[in-house]
């Protein structure tokens, strides 16, 4: 079992890869660390926060994909009607955009500090985008 550390804004998380569900995101997603970027919350799925990368393509298809991630899950768009995005949810989420519902690929589950989600969620969405580190743990 792969396990990575999650450092977003003040808060540390621990996550699982789920290698056996979604096998080529997890894969792909290895090869991005250690990976930097900045959430920001998500404007129409509810309470989560995402990262939006435009038009990049990872060369990824669907595989274990949902529209209602669970808190503590982390999914991944690999694009088409909508841009490619990561988005982690840290309430109820419907994972949509402004072209309608979509779905993701779940591939990492947060398993460590689940408890500091809503603060991290409600910081993002009063104080603004937050720095976010993945790396192996």
């Amino acid at each position: 079992m792969t396990m990575l550390h999650i450092k977003a804004g003040p808060f540390d998380f621990e996550a699982k890869l789920e290698e056996e569900l979604a096998p080529g995101t997890c894969a792909k997603f290895l090869t991005l660390l250690p990976y930097r970027e900045r959430i920001i919350h998500v404007r129409w799925s509810g309470e989560g926060c995402w990262i939006p990368l435009g038009d990049l393509d990872l060369g990824l298809g669907f595989e274990n994909n949902t529209s209602y991630p669970a808190p503590g899950e982390i999914i991944l768009f690999p694009g088409g009607v909508s841009e490619t995005e990561f988005l982690i949810a840290y309430g109820p989420v419907c994972f949509a955009s402004k072209a309608g519902q979509l779905s993701g690929n779940h591939f990492l589950t947060i398993v460590k500090g689940k408890e500091n989600l809503q603060a991290l969620g409600k910081m993002t969405l009063w104080q603004g985008a937050q720095d976010i580190l993945f790396e192996l743990a």
